[in-house]
């Protein structure tokens, strides 16, 4: 018996030591400073961004459909009653939700790049505006940034403005990420939506644009600034309409945040994704970011590029209910003029040189 309890005595001395050295070793150990902290929430802020634009749409549309084939097939009833119940609302305004734009989770996004809003010239909340963004980039980092998340000043920078960003039509069809999009104050890049926006709510709507498109994002690479507009002139034609100025705006860095591989004009990879952009609105990018343990990875998240994006003059716009094709292109040269100059006065300021010039296709 006292062989036993001698045993148990030294087992538990040996177990007191060993949780001892454990905790001397745990308090040994470098715990992550306040910059790695940072470090980490603005990586995984930018990861869900990421994700909820690539796979939030999809993976909510396979939910539903394989919850029609179980017990809880009310949930995609429910779901799909509401969106034809509410199916007009994204070219209506939307339902913008100031508490989602003012998440804390935009500050940490804003500074991992980090993103940041220049003001040149005021814009009246008596007007409404039509802002055309450049370029389109990937993921159009800058646009959403600024325009869609309080988190660089938008609305401290332009007092009773109301930004609107515009995107493809077909995401609004998507469950859930419908909602996701208009509680952040995105809208379909459609005359109707548009046109509600200019006449239908008020004074103080900003309504971005990124005129470029998907066909603009095909030619996203670094050191290289290609802008398609030359044929782009809808956009002049609605703020004639309306009444709306045009206020030109550039995000320098954007074209930095992946690596794209273009293909030439006239190759196949080139002819495939240019039908592919015609029939479904977007094009296929081939591109790659850094991955998530490491930059030196390759991945699908941006690299940590600076991006300034700067808000030109606003150009005045008359109202013309039918403006004539003379007219249309006399405003749509003064947007561009008003363009050129707000990039060559800025270039060398934000990464460019003074030889880097503006293409326009």
């Amino acid at each position: 018996m006292k062989t036993i309890i001698a045993a148990c005595s030294q087992n538990l001395s040996g177990s007191r030591a060993s949780i001892q050295t454990t905790l001397r070793t745990l308090l040994a150990a470098p715990w992550p400073s306040q910059r790695d902290i940072r470090s980490w929430l603005q990586l995984l802020a930018v990861l869900q961004w990421v994700l909820s634009f690539l796979l939030l749409g999809t993976v909510s549309l396979l939910l539903l459909i394989y919850l029609v084939f179980t017990s809880f097939w009310p949930i995609s009833a429910l779901y799909l009653a509401w969106i034809i119940f509410d199916w007009d609302t994204p070219e209506k305004g939307g339902r913008r939700l100031p508490c989602l734009r003012r998440w804390p989770v935009w500050r940490h996004f804003r500074d991992y790049f980090p993103v940041k809003l220049v003001k040149t010239h005021d814009l009246s909340p008596n007007h409404n505006y039509i802002i055309g963004s450049h370029p389109h980039g990937i993921l159009c980092v800058g646009a959403f940034c600024n325009f869609i998340t309080g988190s660089t000043g938008f609305g401290e920078m332009f007092p009773g403005i109301r930004p609107f960003l515009t995107t493809l039509a077909g995401n609004f069809r998507l469950p859930v990420f419908r909602e996701y999009l208009m509680s952040g104050g995105l809208c379909p890049v459609t005359r109707r939506a548009i046109g509600y926006l200019l006449s239908k709510n008020g004074t103080g709507n900003a309504v971005a644009i990124v005129i470029g498109g998907a066909a603009e994002s095909l030619s996203c690479s670094p050191g290289v600034t290609t802008l398609i507009l030359k044929n782009r002139k809808g956009f002049v034609r609605m703020a004639l309409q309306h009444g709306a100025y045009l206020v030109p705006s550039f995000s320098f860095g954007e074209n930095d945040l992946f690596r794209q591989v273009v293909f030439e004009e006239g190759s196949w990879m080139r002819s495939i994704q240019q039908r592919f952009q015609k029939m479904m609105g977007f094009a296929p990018c081939v591109f790659y970011g850094r991955g998530l343990t490491s930059v030196r990875s390759r991945g699908f998240l941006p690299y940590a590029r600076p991006i300034t994006t700067v808000v030109g003059e606003p150009v005045a716009v008359p109202k013309i209910e039918d403006p004539s094709c003379e007219v249309v292109d006399r405003y749509h040269e003064l947007y561009v003029r008003s363009l050129l100059k707000l990039f060559n006065d800025n270039k060398t300021k934000y990464g460019l040189s003074e030889a880097d010039e503006l293409r326009i296709l």
